[in-house]
């Protein structure tokens, strides 16, 4: 009969997370917590920026754990344009819902129920109606969205819908619901939480804060789509108070971006420097011609030495193609506008070789993927369910 070694630990008491192994003649103790039990958690950008942000102690964190999205370092596309460039993206497609939006409305919503809002509005192309519904289900209160009719993805008009949200098309853009927006709020009680809504920027500016915690510094380049242009106005915000201090927080990096804004160009209003009345693009989220946040993102672009460019739908949808297929990254339509403008810039050398360049994907591809499935020329190989069928089929396709 095997007999066994007097644990090291026996006068220990043990917890019900602690287990025995029997090894080397002796009983061992493991404690089967998670590791992350031991160290805090992550809850959201509100609760790791706390002290960046207009929240106090007593506020009510409306989160879904958003932000610490990742920066990935592109490895195949600089060898494939042949630029000694170092391009990272900034995949914030995996927030919560799938864009960017959520780190703003996690600010705005927290905000307008500290305010003792019982409901939120928004217009939106998409993306803003997913992530205001989602964050208003999450606080038990109530959203309306207004979209345009048949001129959003699918993909987000099922995210609004599947959260409980009041979604009213109405048969006009963007820009039309915009204004219905800005109207209704002086007539019924509800809290707007589009980008004119301040801590929507407030939210959205963490996204450089994180650039600049993982690189050390702010990149030489920041490019991105324009559409409303609350996200250049928020990186530009977040940048500059790491690098120049705030009342409350010194410097934290010497270095701030050249802002790169890109645009489709049927909804080029910054390109074309006027409001553009009937945007059109297959970049759905960015199909706005009457940007909210005009003037600071003007400001970003003379402060920063920036510019704004504008490409065809055809050049757009090609950099989306490319990255997922040197990349493995998948982003919706609209976010590729950024590498788009990336590449061609690289190309003609406005952007320098030796560059560090990050690019902002705002949303992921699964928001869009009717228009993904129809750019991609490979169709699925259908054969019978034998060996010899699927051998051939591997074979043919090497």
């Amino acid at each position: 009969m095997r007999t066994y070694a007097k644990p090291e630990t026996a006068d220990v008491a043990l917890k019900p997370s602690d287990r025995r192994v029997f090894s080397g003649n002796r009983f061992h103790f493991f404690n089967t917590r998670h590791p992350m039990s031991l160290s805090k958690r992550y809850t959201g950008l509100i609760e790791h920026y706390r002290d960046r942000l207009p929240v106090s102690d007593s506020t009510r964190l409306i989160s879904l754990g958003e932000g610490n999205t990742p920066l990935i370092q592109l490895v195949n596309i600089p060898r494939h344009i042949n630029k000694c460039v170092d391009i990272y993206v900034k995949f914030e497609g995996l927030n919560p819902n799938g864009s960017f939006k959520d780190r703003g409305m996690t600010m705005a919503v927290t905000k307008a129920v500290e305010a003792g809002s019982r409901a939120i509005i928004c217009a939106s192309t998409g993306n803003t109606s997913a992530a205001a519904a989602a964050y208003a289900v999450r606080a038990g209160i109530t959203a309306f969205v207004l979209i345009p009719d048949g001129k959003i993805a699918l993909g987000k008009l099922a995210q609004a819908m599947m959260y409980g949200a009041v979604v009213i098309q109405i048969k006009g853009n963007f820009d039309a619901g915009m204004q219905l927006v800005k109207d209704v709020a002086d007539h019924a009680p509800v809290t707007i939480v589009n980008s004119i809504n301040p801590f929507r920027i407030e939210g959205q500016k963490t996204a450089a804060f994180e650039i600049v915690d993982e690189l050390g510094r702010a990149p030489d380049f920041h490019c991105l789509p324009v559409g409303n242009a609350g996200n250049i106005t928020a990186y530009w915000k977040g940048y500059s108070e790491y690098a120049l201090g705030t009342e409350t927080h010194a410097p934290v990096c010497n270095n701030r971006p050249v802002m790169c804004g890109y645009q489709a160009a049927g909804s080029a209003p910054f390109v074309q420097g006027r409001m553009v009345d009937n945007p059109e693009t297959i970049a759905t989220a960015i199909r706005i011609g009457h940007p909210q946040s005009w003037d600071k993102a003007w400001i970003a672009r003379e402060q920063s030495g920036g510019w704004f460019s504008a490409y065809a739908d055809s050049d757009i949808l090609a950099a989306q193609k490319l990255l997922a297929e040197k990349e493995g990254v998948f982003c919706e339509p609209a976010s590729a506008a950024s590498l788009a403008g990336a590449l061609h810039d690289i190309e003609t050398g406005q952007i320098p070789e030796g560059s560090c360049v990050v690019c902002t994907l705002t949303g992921v591809g699964l928001k869009d993927p009717d228009t993904a499935i129809a750019q991609c020329t490979a169709k699925p190989v259908t054969v019978e369910a034998t060996l010899e069928s699927v051998k051939r089929a591997i074979l043919e396709a090497m």
